[in-house]
């Protein structure tokens, strides 16, 4: 909220006196709007990134799961292989009449 500054001076010369009324306060409001606009921008800023991270957070977490998942696809599968070939080899070695 700006606040208003008046100031009056009176001069006296022959021709009888004069009143001048300075209703300054020149600009004050424009600083506030200019600092309010930078207030602003740099919220918007700040949200951006942190939307920004979490996002990013999300995306390797996704990422990290998906190849855990792999991971115990590959070694259940590499399990199986194993046991299949070991009943091969004991069948191989010791055949059943």
């Amino acid at each position: 909220m700006a606040t208003e500054r008046v100031t009056e001076r009176i001069v006296d010369r022959d021709g009888g006196p004069t009143t001048y009324v300075d209703a300054g306060g020149g600009g004050s409001g424009m600083a506030g709007v200019i600092i309010g606009i930078a207030v602003l921008a740099l919220v918007a800023i700040i949200a951006f990134f942190v939307v920004s991270a979490g996002r990013n957070d999300a995306i390797r977490t996704n990422a990290v799961t998906s190849a855990a998942s792999s991971v115990a696809d590959s070694t259940a599968t590499a399990a199986k292989d194993v046991g299949n070939a070991a009943t091969i080899a004991a069948d191989s070695v010791n055949p059943q009449k």
